[in-house]
C-alpha cells in the first residue's frame, strides 16, 4: 500500500471534507446498530481526518479503531479530537498492521469500516480481503475515478491525464477501477452498494493543494510516460504561475462507496 506524508494529509484535509458524499450518511445511520456504542475501524486511517469528520455526524457512543501500518501517522492520529454528534468525545485505540492480512476475526464486532482515499492504492487482491473480511456496512470514501478537469484547458491536459491513470495502475494497483472492482467484490457477497460523487474543487482558496497536487500529478505522468518528460517542466510551470495568480481552478473526481450486508438499503 502506497503510504503519504502528514504534510499532504494536513494540506488536503480541508478539501476533503468538503468533498465527502454527504448523501451516504442516511443510509449509512439506518443500517447501523441502534443500541450499543459503535465500534469503528478506520483502514489505512493516515493522520485520522475521515474520524475527525465522520464521529461528529453519528449519534452515541463511539470507539474508534485506527489501522494503519505507519505507526508515525498513528500517533498523530491518536492526537486528534474525535467528537460525537451528541457531544461526548469518542474513544481511541491505534492498532498497526497489514491490511494484505487482515481477517474477520480482526473485525468481529465491529459496526462500521470506514477508509478515506485507500481503495484506489490498493490491489483487487486487498479489496478482496477487505471485502471478506467485512460483515458490517463499509463507508470508503474519496477513490479516484480518473477523470481531472482543468481551467483554462491546455491541448496537453489530456496526454498527462492519461499518463497519470496509468501510473496510478502500476504494479497492480487499482487506480481508477478501484470503486468498480470494490463494488463487485462486496455484491458478490450479497452486499447493497450505494456509490455516490465526492469531487474535489479546487480554486484560488486552494492553491497551496493546487499547487501540490499539480507538481505530483505532474511528475507521476512524466515517470509513466517518458515523451512527455520534454514539456513537463514548461507545462508545470505555467500551471502554477495560473494557480499563483488566482486564475486556475481543478476537478479532481472522486466517488464513495457505502456496502450494506445483506442487500438492506
Amino acid at each position: 500500500m502506497t503510504g503519504y506524508s502528514p504534510s499532504w494529509l494536513a494540506l488536503r484535509e480541508s478539501a476533503d471534507a468538503a468533498a465527502r458524499a454527504a448523501e451516504l450518511l442516511g443510509p449509512l445511520r439506518s443500517a447501523l446498530p441502534p443500541d450499543g456504542p459503535l465500534v469503528i475501524w478506520d483502514l489505512g486511517c493516515g493522520t485520522g481526518s475521515l474520524g475527525r469528520w465522520l464521529s461528529g455526524r453519528l449519534r452515541g457512543p463511539q470507539h474508534w479503531i485506527l489501522y494503519d501500518g505507519d505507526s508515525g501517522l498513528l500517533d498523530r492520529a491518536r492526537a486528534g479530537a474525535y467528537r460525537t454528534a451528541d457531544g461526548p468525545p469518542a474513544t481511541i485505540e491505534t492498532r498497526a498492521g497489514d491490511l494484505a492480512a487482515l481477517r474477520a476475526s480482526d473485525l468481529a464486532g465491529a459496526s462500521l469500516v470506514t477508509a478515506s482515499a485507500l481503495l484506489d492504492v490498493l490491489t483487487a487482491a486487498e479489496v478482496e480481503t477487505i471485502a471478506a473480511a467485512t460483515a458490517c456496512p463499509a463507508l470508503l470514501t474519496l477513490s479516484v475515478v480518473g477523470r481531472v478537469r482543468i481551467f483554462p484547458a491546455e491541448p496537453l491536459d489530456a496526454g498527462f491525464a492519461a499518463a497519470f491513470d496509468a501510473h496510478q495502475r502500476r504494479g497492480g494497483l487499482l487506480g481508477p477501477d478501484a470503486v468498480t472492482a470494490a463494488a463487485e467484490a462486496f455484491g458478490r457477497r450479497g452486499a447493497s452498494v450505494l456509490t455516490r460523487p465526492s469531487p474535489w474543487r479546487l480554486g484560488p482558496g486552494q492553491s497551496a493543494l493546487t499547487a501540490e497536487w499539480l507538481r505530483g500529478w505532474v511528475g507521476a505522468a512524466a515517470e509513466q510516460e517518458p515523451d512527455l518528460a520534454p514539456f513537463a517542466d514548461g507545462y508545470l510551470g505555467r500551471r502554477l504561475a495560473e494557480c499563483a495568480a488566482g486564475r486556475l481552478t481543478v476537478e479532481v473526481h472522486h466517488l464513495d462507496l457505502l456496502a450494506i450486508p445483506g442487500g438492506a438499503s
